[in-house]
């Protein structure tokens, strides 16, 4: 779903781009109408590289040490509509504090797959 995301980002910044790039839609006076979306969506195709790197790094964990559970797949989720929420703020509003609220439940969905881990996992070590 991650992956999806950023592609439809990448397409999305290609048409935003365009005006600059191949001169498609370009204003009568020559400039992009597009470039206050076209930073908000760089922004966040930016982000989804940043704080993702570390659940993608617990997902392969979960996997190589078979510890995959219920609470480890709904925290996923959660991440993953988080992320979806995240792109919807950041891209078609100013709103930093609203923005700062889904980012925060990014963060402790990929935090909480580290703790529950560690947990899970420390009961195993002998």
């Amino acid at each position: 779903m991650h992956v999806g995301l950023a592609a439809v980002l990448y397409a999305l910044l290609t048409l935003l781009r365009a005006p600059a790039v191949w001169g498609v839609g370009r204003s009568s006076d020559g400039t992009n109408p597009w470039a206050a979306a076209e930073r908000r969506v760089s922004a966040n195709l930016s982000n989804q590289f940043e704080w993702p790197v570390f659940f993608y790094a617990v997902c392969l964990l979960l996997v190589q040490l078979h510890a995959v559970d219920l609470v480890q797949v709904w925290l996923a989720w959660l991440f993953i509509a988080g992320r979806f929420a995240h792109s919807l703020v950041q891209i078609l509003t100013a709103n930093v504090r609203l923005r700062g609220v889904v980012f925060t439940v990014n963060f402790l969905a990929v935090l909480g797959m580290w703790a529950w881990l560690f947990l899970g996992q420390s009961g195993a070590v002998q």
